[in-house]
C-alpha cells in the first residue's frame, strides 16, 4: 500500500469514529476524534452558530441518539481528500431525523493520531 493510500485509510478510520460517536450520541468517542480545540460552524439558518468542543458535547449529552430513537443508520462518506501528511479534509452525509446534513470535516495528525480540528455543517429539512 502506498503512503498516500495508507494516510488515506487512517482517516476513513477516523471518520467512522466520528459517523459512529454520531449514531451512537457516544460522548467518549467524540472527545476521542475531535481536538480539545476544534470549532464547529453552521450559517444554515442565516446566521453564524460557532460551538466549541464542550458545547457541541453538552447537546449531544442532551438529547437522544439516532439508536436510541430507532432511526436507520444513514452516514455516507462522500470525499477524502488528502491535503498533506498531516491535513485531510472529508465530506459526510449523515441524519438527525428529520435533518439532513452534509459535514465537512477538517483533520490534523497531531502525535500519530488524526483529529478533526474543524465542522462545518449545512442540514435540510
Amino acid at each position: 500500500m502506498s503512503t498516500t493510500n495508507a494516510v488515506e485509510e487512517n482517516v476513513r478510520a477516523a471518520t467512522q469514529v466520528y459517523l459512529d460517536a454520531l449514531f451512537f450520541g457516544d460522548v467518549e468517542r467524540f472527545r476521542s476524534i475531535f481536538h480539545p480545540q476544534a470549532q464547529l460552524y453552521s450559517a444554515t439558518e442565516g446566521k453564524l452558530v460557532n460551538l466549541n468542543v464542550d458545547a457541541y458535547m453538552d447537546l449531544v449529552a442532551n438529547r437522544p441518539s439516532p439508536h436510541d430513537k430507532g432511526d436507520e443508520r444513514q452516514d455516507e462518506i462522500v470525499s477524502i481528500s488528502v491535503g498533506s501528511p498531516t491535513t485531510a479534509h472529508v465530506r459526510v452525509k449523515d441524519v438527525y431525523l428529520p435533518k439532513r446534513f452534509v459535514d465537512e470535516l477538517t483533520f490534523v495528525l497531531l502525535d500519530g493520531k488524526w483529529q478533526i480540528v474543524s465542522k462545518v455543517w449545512h442540514f435540510d429539512i
